[in-house]
């Protein structure tokens, strides 16, 4: 089983933390990670566009001209997909881009995404971050220990010193386990977990 460094805020190692090999020793298939991440960024759309009919676009109640006789193409409404300020044809209406994944698929990338950080060296463990007051410059400061720019941050609960600490920093995200996603991972360049969540991370994970 992989073992990595718990470290402090000051980057001092203050322990060691035994992984499962199952979670964070897999083989990584980049085919299975893109499924997941397209499936979670077609959920993530808003799917509000749309646009008006003929029967929906105010106006041309009336028929323009008469039917014969004008020597002009016959018209019944000025609302017509041919005319300009008309209706729209096939246009696209507000919907859902969901669609279902298997939930073992699902599962299975998140260990992937795990595991390729683990194997990139682009995993940390912290033992805690005890600040109590929330300030941009101490969080900052942490990340520079760590030489980190753009990370994604996994707490066990709620922290709300943290969360306001990391707000203003752009390329970082603090997130609970209960909202771990593919996408964020590989999203961000490190992974950042304090060590309560990894036995989080690892109970959703283990069947």
């Amino acid at each position: 089983m992989p073992m990595v460094d718990i470290y402090n805020i000051k980057r001092e190692k203050v322990g060691e933390l035994e992984l499962k090999d199952e979670i964070f020793g897999v083989e990584i298939k980049t085919p299975v990670l893109h499924e997941v991440v397209t499936w979670q960024r077609a959920k993530r759309r808003a799917g509000t566009a749309s646009t008006r009919t003929r029967g929906e676009v105010s106006g041309g109640g009336r028929k323009p001209w008469r039917q014969k006789g004008t020597g002009r193409a016959r018209a019944g409404s000025i609302r017509s997909p041919l005319w300009r300020g008309g209706g729209i044809v096939f246009g696209p209406k507000p919907r859902s881009y969901d669609y279902p994944l298997p939930k073992k698929i699902r599962r299975l990338a998140m260990k992937m995404a795990l595991s390729s950080k683990l194997q990139n060296g682009q995993l940390v463990v912290l033992d805690d971050y005890p600040q109590t007051t929330p300030k941009t410059k101490d969080f900052v400061a942490v990340l520079k220990n760590f030489d980190i720019g753009k990370a994604l941050i996994v707490t066990s609960g709620a922290h709300q010193t943290l969360e306001l600490s990391a707000r203003n920093v752009p390329q970082v995200h603090v997130l609970p386990t209960a909202g771990l996603n593919v996408y964020d991972i590989l999203r961000y360049e490190h992974l950042l977990l304090l060590a309560p969540a990894v036995p989080q991370i690892e109970a959703r994970l283990t069947p």
